[in-house]
């Protein structure tokens, strides 16, 4: 098992980071930890509907997922579609720092994703979000 797989594996550090490692890097060690790895490429995203609906694709979210705030932290919250793993890692490629969204948005989807490692973390699963 290489350092990254067992890091991947620490429940208590998982949490947002920048990506320190390529991502075939990560995709290997989230494959060898028994993760699954939702790779979001966010280049150009403008505006809430549009993230949401790159998030839902990346995760491949359920088809009544209601596209809006709440329904992103339901469904980042039960997972139960993608079946028993180990964890959960979120790779948002080409982010901007804006997230493409307005201030409040942003730190709604902010509190969201820090929400949501901790739910995880809470339930014994690793939840890492990486930004690359």
């Amino acid at each position: 098992m290489n350092s990254l797989t067992k890091q991947l594996n620490d429940t208590a550090a998982a949490g947002s980071y920048s990506l320190q490692c390529s991502m075939d890097e990560l995709r290997r060690a989230a494959s060898e930890a028994g993760f699954v790895l939702f790779d979001a490429d966010l280049k150009g995203i403008k505006g809430k509907q549009n993230l949401l609906n790159a998030l839902a694709t990346a995760a491949a979210f359920p088809p009544e997922f209601g596209v809006n705030w709440d329904a992103l932290a339901d469904a980042l919250c039960d997972l139960s579609w993608h079946g028993e793993v180990a964890g959960y890692v979120l790779l948002l490629r080409n982010v901007s720092g804006t997230f493409g969204l307005s201030a409040n948005d942003r730190e709604i989807v902010q509190d969201i994703l820090a929400d949501t490692v901790v739910y995880w973390r809470q339930r014994n699963k690793a939840f890492w979000v990486f930004f690359a």
